[in-house]
């Protein structure tokens, strides 16, 4: 049977990517986007020139009360679109960055950090596992900056570090189902992901690759493969686990 994959924040970077990718190792796609209907549509009409299927929503994932209607479409999509009941599934990808230093963060953005990369996932993922299938897979985004600092990340990397925990917690609580949870925590990547700094900051992206052991910063095409392979079928017996692909970042 065909998978279903539900990526939250697939418009652009590395959730596009990564919804391309399981596309093309034969999996059917649900993308979330926040206000980029256009390039979520766009991403669509990709995956189905792939010979797959694919269908858009708009999400603000950091709006937990939305999630109840959200879920309530969604099963009617699965029920019109696939035939089936639940997808197989999860990957929590949106977010948004900011830069800036620890006293100069301001509640308003270290909330907006929290509703998105914390509390948005822990609610979505609530709310969605009566649809995940037994069996399925959830994959949180996290981020190098766990594991190394660098000044101006610390309410983003705090946020990371909390998914990495939660991710524990639910590959243990979810585990009975037969569903495993894992973390994935991307290094510097060329996206336009935090205003595009590590693409178009030559001094930056030279000072990240001389901190990688492979010689260079990553691009969206090193994440998207790797997540579409930790969901395919031979993976299943990992869980609970934190993976960082950064190319061997500051080791």
């Amino acid at each position: 049977m065909t998978t279903i994959t539900l990526i939250t924040g697939a418009s652009r970077g590395l959730g596009r990517n990564t919804a391309l990718s399981i596309a093309r190792a034969g999996g059917d796609v649900i993308i979330t986007y926040q206000s980029r209907a256009e390039d979520a549509q766009a991403v669509v009409a990709e995956i189905a020139a792939l010979g797959r299927k694919a269908v858009a929503f708009q999400l603000d994932s950091g709006n937990i009360g939305s999630f109840a209607s959200f879920v309530q479409q969604l099963r009617g999509t699965l029920r019109e679109t696939w035939g089936r009941d639940r997808f197989d599934h999860l990957v929590n990808n949106a977010g948004h960055g900011e830069h800036a230093a620890l006293t100069d963060t301001t509640e308003a953005q270290f909330d907006r950090l929290v509703d998105v990369h914390f509390k948005g996932v822990f609610f979505l993922t609530a709310a969605l596992l009566p649809l995940l299938a037994d069996g399925g897979r959830i994959v949180n985004l996290s981020s190098g900056l766990t594991r190394l600092t660098i000044p101006g990340y610390a309410a983003y990397a705090a946020m990371k570090g909390a998914v990495e925990v939660m991710t524990r917690y639910m590959a243990k609580e979810f585990g009975a189902r037969g569903i495993a949870v894992n973390t994935v925590a991307p290094g510097a990547i060329e996206t336009d992901f935090g205003g595009g700094a590590v693409r178009d900051n030559p001094d930056l992206n030279r000072m990240l690759a001389q901190m990688t052991a492979l010689g260079r910063v990553g691009v969206a095409d090193d994440i998207g493969p790797m997540i579409a392979g930790l969901l395919a079928p031979g993976n299943r017996w990992v869980t609970g686990q934190r993976i960082e692909v950064s190319g061997g970042q500051a080791l």
